[in-house]
């Protein structure tokens, strides 16, 4: 068995709806956000890899960065309150059904934190 990654990244702001107004992440802020793939499965014979990251890149620019990146992320329905870790719920949920073997999905807002959703 083989674990992949492919990291991207994404820009965008938010605020987040749940906290005090006196709580710096309550008014409007951007980040410069970190998402890591992962995917695991065995070596298709026929191509010598598990998948081709080009087939991960093209679902991951389709499915999720054309509507996350330089975008106000509150006014995604689903994300009315996009906390890190609702964000990657998110992705999980839009990429999962396209790309067979996802493990993972691995949110970062910045370089000491993150969360990784692994599915239901």
């Amino acid at each position: 068995m083989f674990q992949l990654t492919r990291k991207y990244e994404f820009h965008a702001a938010r605020k987040l709806t749940m906290l005090d107004v006196d709580h710096p992440c309550s008014q409007l802020h951007g980040h410069t956000f970190s998402v890591v793939l992962e995917l695991s499965g065995e070596i298709d014979s026929s191509k010598g890899w598990v998948v081709d990251f080009y087939d991960i890149d093209k679902i991951y620019k389709d499915e999720i960065h054309a509507l996350l990146d330089h975008k106000h992320l509150n006014d995604i329905e689903e994300l009315s309150n996009p906390t890190t870790e609702l964000i990657a719920k998110w992705i999980w949920n839009r990429i999962q059904p396209n790309l067979s073997g996802l493990t993972g999905v691995t949110v970062s807002e910045g370089p000491s934190y993150s969360c990784t959703y692994r599915g239901v």
